[in-house]
């Protein structure tokens, strides 16, 4: 069967996702699946987004049109596909069906528990995604390439691998292995899989039915959200299980680093700072120091490199090991400060290490947009030191604001800070400051070393332009995915 297509030169691109911004967001999936497409159609390519018709996303459509009735699969409600527009301009496709319509967030209830029927919600959004990409889909549009996300696509390569029609061709991007999609066994008849699918070469995983295993399984490649996290994954432990289907292809597994909003993110253009500044106004971002600390009650101390983490508080994080070393940090002479909210023993750890060390520490608990900027802006020092991190964008933000990071040498930010070295300095291209393995001794003298070149003003200066100049726009990153497209559909 050929596929009813209108033919241009435009590659056609559908974009498969369970969460879209500015209508969903759980995770930095949300941003992605907003940002990267938008930044593919300006390269011209011919791209749609589809995503599940939660109400959320249903309310929040201007406008909407009906594009096709969708075949039911056995025991699923019956479904539409709506045609719409994004907020930045790319057609939007919606599956309209009465099983996402319910309140709270897509994956879990208000009490934090996983929707019993996750299984078929998701397998939905697959099934639609591959039947859209077939020479049978209802609709007059049909992609060249199929461009799967995480876990709750992760059935549509496994879909198309049992169609009997022309299809297109299939990646699967890993924002986060961890999360997997596992189900009992019994899920796999009432998606509609075939018998012969739920075996160990299908999308069986450990005697369940396993949505990302499938993805893995059948997509044509596979890309994570960074180099490094890409080869991280095929050796344990961050392999979570599925390293040595990982290793076995890992002739089609590679990363693509992921960007950040520029113009969000932008010291020279920001609302929410005291003052703009940029590589050739640095003196400027002083101003934003002071303004920080006003704002933190913390004493004006220039000769003290002010340190800042902004994020979640969780042992994946690292945060047990910086709450570890803070006494000793402030004492280099140094101020800390932390945003977050996260496991409430951390919360508790920080709000007793701001007790202790009124003049150096401060610690809010929650996460505030506009003091996020000010801290990204107002800070000497980023610090990141996570147990593992598939991309990151913390430490984007703060080289884009001259706030050099101190990171683990980890997935993301690996590929996105290079270590100050002799040789790097002299070079003028390191950026922060990365150190492995993860732990206390490491964490502390790294931070006097960052300290350190702190005081040697034209060194420091010299970092902060370094890493202002780095390029992680989303065009940057759709220039490499449209390269990567090309390359499969040849």
């Amino acid at each position: 069967m050929r596929m009813g297509m209108r033919r241009d030169s435009r590659l056609r691109v559908l974009f498969a996702v369970s969460e879209l911004a500015p209508y969903v967001k759980i995770g930095a999936l949300a941003d992605t699946a907003s940002a990267l497409p938008a930044a593919l159609a300006g390269l011209g390519v011919d791209v749609r987004l589809l995503v599940p018709g939660y109400p959320q996303v249903i309310d929040g459509l201007k406008s909407r049109g009906r594009a096709a009735v969708l075949p039911s699969l056995p025991g699923m409600p019956p479904a539409q596909l709506l045609a719409s527009k994004h907020p930045t301009g790319v057609q939007l496709l919606v599956i309209a069906c009465d099983i996402y319509n319910r309140p709270g967030a897509p994956y879990q209830d208000a009490a934090g528990q996983d929707w019993p029927d996750n299984a078929p919600r998701f397998g939905l959004l697959s099934y639609v995604a591959a039947l859209l990409s077939t020479g049978a889909s209802p609709f007059p549009w049909v992609p060249e390439l199929l461009h799967c996300n995480d876990w709750q696509t992760g059935l549509a390569p496994a879909y198309l691998r049992y169609v009997d029609s022309t299809r297109a061709r299939t990646l699967i991007t890993v924002h986060h292995l961890a999360d997997q999609g596992l189900f009992d066994a019994a899920f796999a008849d009432r998606v509609g899989l075939p018998a012969n699918a739920m075996s160990a070469g299908g999308v069986e995983f450990n005697g369940q039915l396993g949505f990302l295993k499938s993805g893995l399984q059948f997509a044509d490649r596979i890309t994570t959200v960074s180099p490094t996290y890409a080869r991280e994954i095929q050796t344990a432990p961050l392999g979570m299980g599925l390293e040595d289907l990982l290793a076995r292809r890992s002739d089609v597994v590679s990363g693509i680093l992921n960007g950040i909003d520029t113009d969000t993110w932008d010291p020279d253009n920001d609302p929410y700072i005291e003052r703009y500044y940029n590589a050739g106004r640095l003196a400027h971002k002083e101003d934003n120091r002071r303004a920080l600390r006003a704002r933190l009650g913390l004493p004006d101390r220039p000769e003290a490199p002010l340190f800042a983490m902004a994020g979640r508080l969780l042992d994946r994080k690292g945060v047990d090991v910086l709450a570890e070393v803070a006494p000793r940090l402030v004492n280099i002479p140094a101020q800390l400060v932390v945003l977050g909210s996260g496991d409430e023993r951390h919360e508790a750890r920080f709000l007793s290490l701001a007790q202790e060390y009124p003049d150096q520490v401060s610690v809010k608990i929650g996460y505030d947009e506009t003091l996020m900027h000010q801290i990204e802006a107002g800070a000497d020092i980023a610090l990141i030191p996570s147990r593992y991190e598939p991309c990151g964008v913390n430490q984007m933000y703060s080289q884009r604001y001259g706030t050099p990071p101190v990171v683990h040498a980890t997935g993301g930010l690996t590929d996105s800070v290079l270590n100050v070295t002799p040789k790097t300095l002299a070079a003028k291209t390191a950026t922060g400051f990365a150190f492995s393995p993860l732990t206390g001794t490491n964490l502390l003298q790294t931070c006097k070393r960052a300290a350190d070149l702190f005081r040697n003003r034209r060194s420091w200066r010299q970092l902060q332009k370094n890493g202002m100049a780095q390029d992680f726009s989303w065009h940057s990153t759709a220039e490499k995915y449209l390269e990567l497209y090309r390359n499969l559909l040849r």
